[in-house]
């Protein structure tokens, strides 16, 4: 065999590798999302309601986004509306260290604790975890060629943030999550 097949196999060899890695991890990122979501149960939020066959449901927020537009500043509805994001460094919460809870500036549903809060450098406030997992949606998002998890206000479907593998124990996880999605209540 000639050098310039070699080179050419070669070549071909290392693109179907790299292939075969994303479709890997696009998989295993798919798989992680299908475990988060799929099993959960109706949210408990802290505003239910009674259905008529006398189960509790969540008390869902549904607005048009002219009403939307009236309740936030456009900075608010730019982020959580039309799923955009804030620049680093640039919150009010990042590098907060105040004790307290971490509400939806859509709706108020209680989402995280300064408990889980921790400095991921990242310029986002980050949490290991949510208050509770059912106050949260895991969404598959594979916007700007990136396969990512979004993170939305299970009660209003507000974007929050996204959420990683490469947080601290005991989840492993790093909620990274746009300051003007929040608003801050001292406990």
């Amino acid at each position: 065999m000639n050098d310039d097949v070699k080179k050419k196999l070669s070549i071909g060899l290392g693109v179907v590798l790299l292939v075969a890695c994303f479709l890997l991890l696009g998989i295993t990122r798919l798989a992680h999302f299908g475990n988060k979501t799929l099993a959960k149960e109706p949210a408990k939020l802290d505003s239910m309601i009674t259905n008529e066959h006398g189960s509790t449901t969540m008390d869902k927020v549904i607005k048009t986004d002219d009403e939307w537009r009236k309740q936030l500043t456009e900075e608010q509805f730019r982020v959580t509306r039309q799923k955009g994001t804030e620049r680093a460094f640039t919150g009010q919460y990042w590098d907060s260290r105040e004790k307290g809870i971490y509400t939806c500036v859509n709706c108020g549903a209680e989402l995280f604790s300064s408990v889980q809060k921790f400095d991921s450098g990242c310029g986002w406030p980050s949490y290991w975890a949510p208050i509770d997992e059912k106050k949260v949606e895991l969404r598959p998002d594979s916007s700007f060629g990136m396969v990512r998890t979004e993170v939305v206000c299970a009660r209003c479907g507000a974007h929050l943030g996204h959420v990683f593998d490469d947080g601290p124990q005991p989840t492993g996880e790093r909620y990274c999550i746009n300051s003007v999605s929040l608003n801050f209540y001292k406990k």
